[in-house]
């Protein structure tokens, strides 16, 4: 399978932000979300067997050391791209992940189907607002395939954006399938290609509407640099 990197870092988003996590890229995506923040993992990528992977997995989680209850120990692994789940590999490398210990996340676009991934896998599953570029992808399958453990989440760059993922949260009752409902506003582009969204702006509008959503803030942009990679 193609991987564009894997790195440790923090989870920067969603229920679990702020925990240590190792990061797996994978290569290409089939969509064009204008607030992209990852365009450099379209193509390219390196080859590498899921056995390597699953290597350099357990080298970054501290496991290749003589430790004994390592403390260097990252037992949250997070598949991502790009879009993760255009590679068939991705279902083995999840399963041989689970079964190595590690708990599972996968950042998906929406719009493919994520019930062929075990069970066990966190879906952080996005939904595509109309600013978006990439609206009417959204895989409806999807809601019968999430669970109380997953989260569904929007990027948000407008009112119009707001409102779109106000109505569908209530229209598909939302905040009961899954663990939490993301309201993410889209970060501003670094070299000005889109405005973004103010937080402040984002989180009025949720409260007064009292939505039963997150808000969800990119931490590691906040940490480091926003344009910086592999963090």
């Amino acid at each position: 399978m193609f991987i564009t990197e894997i790195f440790k870092s923090i989870q920067g988003e969603g229920t679990r932000a702020g925990l240590p996590c190792i990061f797996v890229r994978l290569t290409g995506c089939n969509l064009r979300c204008t607030w992209c923040d990852t365009a450099y993992a379209f193509h390219g990528g390196n080859k590498m067997a899921v056995s390597d992977i699953l290597q350099r997995v357990d080298e970054l989680a501290g496991r290749n050391e003589k430790q004994s209850g390592s403390l260097a120990a990252v037992p949250l692994v997070e598949l991502t791209g790009g879009e993760p789940l255009l590679q068939e590999e991705i279902y083995p490398l999840a399963e041989k992940l689970l079964a190595a210990g590690y708990t599972v996340i996968i950042e998906t676009s929406g719009e493919r189907f994520v019930g062929r991934l075990p069970r066990e896998v966190i879906k952080i599953v996005d939904v595509k607002c109309p600013d978006s570029g990439a609206a009417d992808t959204f895989e409806m399958r999807n809601l019968e395939a999430v669970d109380a453990k997953d989260e569904i989440k929007f990027v948000v760059s407008s009112r119009r954006d707001y409102e779109f993922a106000r109505e569908f949260t209530a229209e598909h009752g939302l905040a009961q399938r899954v663990r939490q409902v993301l309201f993410s506003p889209s970060f501003p582009d670094p070299a000005g290609k889109w405005r973004g969204l103010e937080p402040r702006e984002l989180v009025e509008w949720i409260l007064a509407d009292g939505l039963p959503v997150r808000l969800g803030l990119q931490l590691h942009k906040f940490v480091w640099d926003p344009a910086t990679k592999g963090v």
